[in-house]
């Protein structure tokens, strides 16, 4: 039996501006099995960025319980969702997120030096050459283009072996054949048994899970199996 590794139920997010009050999220449940790949679609507004943020455990519901791997979460003070973030959680962003001054390798390695990890130069080649970068680590995100850039983001995300990796719009900046070689390699890590969590506005690139949660105003609309 495959163990859940997201367990979201009733989850809220109200945003106060003055005496105007929004309610984001409104009662939202979900569940992930490990290893599974998902996407989340949705217009602009619908809430699917701060439902992202709140399984990134980037913020913390109003209302409403996240468990994350077993753990719940959802009540967490800043530092130990701060914790939370740096060992269980792999991040991707549209706009890579890169340290310009830092080779690729040092790029990769940071997170396992927050975390005084043992055999970190190790791990961060062998993250590295996992998305064919093995021989690129030393340049800088200047002496790379945008797929390369991209791909030294997913060897950081992934380097931490994180329960989940959350990727947000990761093909963005990217024109359409160097877009397909970056998922050609999220298609590798959900082989090996990555659970992804993709949010997208491309239908196409939402084909690429095996799920399709479409968000609509604080709530999920319809998920489709793949």
């Amino acid at each position: 039996m495959s163990q859940r590794v997201i367990e979201a139920r009733g989850l809220r997010k109200i945003y106060r501006m003055g005496e105007v009050r929004l309610e984001v999220l409104k009662g939202v449940d979900l569940s992930v099995e490990a290893g599974a790949y998902l996407s989340i679609m949705g217009p602009s507004g619908s809430g699917k960025s701060t439902l992202m943020n709140i399984i990134g455990c980037l913020d913390s519901p109003d209302a409403g319980e996240y468990v994350l791997a077993g753990d719940t979460v959802s009540d967490l003070d800043d530092d130990a969702l701060a914790s939370i973030r740096g060992r269980r959680i792999g991040f991707v962003f549209q706009t890579f997120n890169l340290l310009p001054r830092l080779s690729a390798l040092d790029n990769v390695q940071l997170p396992l030096d927050y975390q005084r990890a043992p055999k970190a130069r190790q791990r961060s080649l062998e993250a590295l050459a996992q998305v064919g970068l093995g021989g690129r680590a030393h340049h800088t995100p200047s002496q790379m283009s945008g797929g390369e850039r991209q791909r030294v983001a997913i060897a950081r995300a992934i380097v931490t072996r994180p329960a989940i990796l959350l990727a947000d719009e990761p093909t963005g900046n990217l024109d359409t054949r160097t877009g397909q070689e970056i998922l050609q390699i999220f298609d590798g890590l959900s082989g090996q048994g990555v659970t992804i969590v993709m949010v997208t506005h491309d239908r196409s690139v939402a084909e690429r899970a095996q799920r399709i949660i479409h968000f609509r105003d604080g709530l999920i609309e319809r998920i489709e199996e793949r």
